[in-house]
């Protein structure tokens, strides 16, 4: 279901159980004798909140040889790349290698992959392209398909529900770290159909299997599973945040302030310069569905415009299945563009990363207006349907 075509929330959320738990809940049968390698951070827990790590070290009849870590670390605090290598110790005291895959190398080496059986993924998305937890999914299945070794996916929910898609497909010509998956910005997929699209899309002919959710339907956000919220990096600390970030997050390319080190990361924008009440002005004459705006001044604690006090536009959800977050970053983009043609700025070497095509650029410098680059982030749901319905599994 793509672009405004909206499923009720259910009236009652029944028990959601996760990859992980649907696995232990069979006896770990899928991993029988296998010698594994885990993908996984502080996200990676079962329902009462054991990490997988514990629960594969007492599980029967597996042999858990070593840790991955994406971005932000094994418990997801940091926010610089992680080079070096730490331990994890089980609790008969033995040690295990944890090695980050956000650091020297982003792509399991065959090194690290010897004496594996399998690799086995365990890390909850939040649903934008961008984020890169799927390009470590995706890395970390084509090495697995190189060095032979089985790839097995312990699904979790997209937070951000799974039945609305936003944003232009990924151009090939743009493949980036940041954005690696031939997806719009935000998919609509959980993780487990991203590894069933790009095992196909991507030729990369892993042996791969999905250990799917149990009681998760594609209308329900992150709060209706039932699931612990954990914050799945730094500046992601809770839902509302995840429903902004597939638009606002664009604005990390540009020279305006995410609300990093502030109360609200990616619920607000600003910058010492920005003509905070003009802006809000020209937002209510446009009254986007599902959001609020109001003016807030912010002196941000860290990243952009640290110590500095920044004017910004505060964001509150009103109804999150009718906001569009990437119809708010159209407007904003352009409001910004046209009240502060010397200050704003963007770096459009990142900023096509993120959105995944060159038409932006060519459409903001010809002055378009938010209704013309709303078209452009409006055709990729439509280009994107058939092939992703061939690979849904709720």
């Amino acid at each position: 279901m793509l672009g405004l075509l909206l499923a009720a929330a259910p009236a009652c959320a029944a028990e959601v159980l996760t990859g992980l738990d649907v696995l232990a809940t069979d006896g770990f049968r899928a991993l029988k004798g296998e010698r594994i390698g885990l993908i996984t951070n502080q996200t990676g827990k079962d329902r009462k909140g054991k990490p997988i790590a514990q629960v594969f070290a007492e599980a029967p009849d597996l042999e858990l040889k070593a840790l991955f870590s994406p971005e932000h670390g094994f418990t997801g605090t940091s926010e610089a790349n992680v080079i070096s290598s730490e331990t994890y110790t089980l609790p008969n005291g033995k040690k295990i290698p944890i090695y980050s895959l956000y650091g020297a190398t982003m792509t399991p080496t065959a090194d690290q992959l010897r004496g594996l059986d399998a690799l086995v993924f365990d890390i909850q998305d939040i649903g934008a392209r961008f984020y890169t937890y799927a390009t470590t999914m995706a890395l970390a299945m084509e090495a697995a398909a190189a060095n032979n070794l089985d790839f097995f996916v312990l699904d979790r929910p997209n937070p951000i529900s799974g039945d609305i898609v936003e944003g232009p497909v990924l151009a090939p010509s743009i493949r980036h770290f940041t954005s690696y998956l031939a997806v719009p910005v935000r998919h609509g997929l959980t993780m487990g159909e991203l590894a069933r699209l790009h095992n196909v899309v991507g030729k990369v002919g892993a042996r791969l299997q999905v250990i799917p959710l149990k009681g998760w339907t594609r209308d329900r956000w992150y709060d209706q599973t039932g699931l612990p919220w954990t914050k799945p990096s730094p500046n992601m600390p809770d839902l509302d945040a995840a429903t902004l970030y597939p638009g606002i997050g664009c604005f990390e390319s540009t020279n305006l302030a995410v609300g990093r080190g502030t109360p609200l990361p990616f619920r607000w924008v600003g910058a010492p310069w920005f003509r905070a009440r003009e802006v809000l002005l020209r937002l209510k004459k446009v009254s986007l569905p599902g959001i609020a705006f109001e003016t807030e001044t912010y002196t941000p604690t860290k990243s952009l415009y640290q110590g500095k006090k920044s004017p910004g536009i505060r964001m509150r959800i009103t109804d999150r299945n009718l906001v569009r977050p990437l119809h708010v970053f159209a407007h904003l983009l352009a409001i910004s563009r046209d009240l502060h043609p010397l200050e704003f700025g963007v770096r459009w070497d990142e900023e096509r990363r993120m959105i995944g095509t060159d038409q932006l650029r060519t459409l903001y410098e010809g002055g378009a207006g938010a209704q013309d680059i709303i078209k452009l982030f409006d055709a990729g749901p439509r280009e994107f349907d058939a092939v992703r319905n061939a690979f849904l599994l709720y």
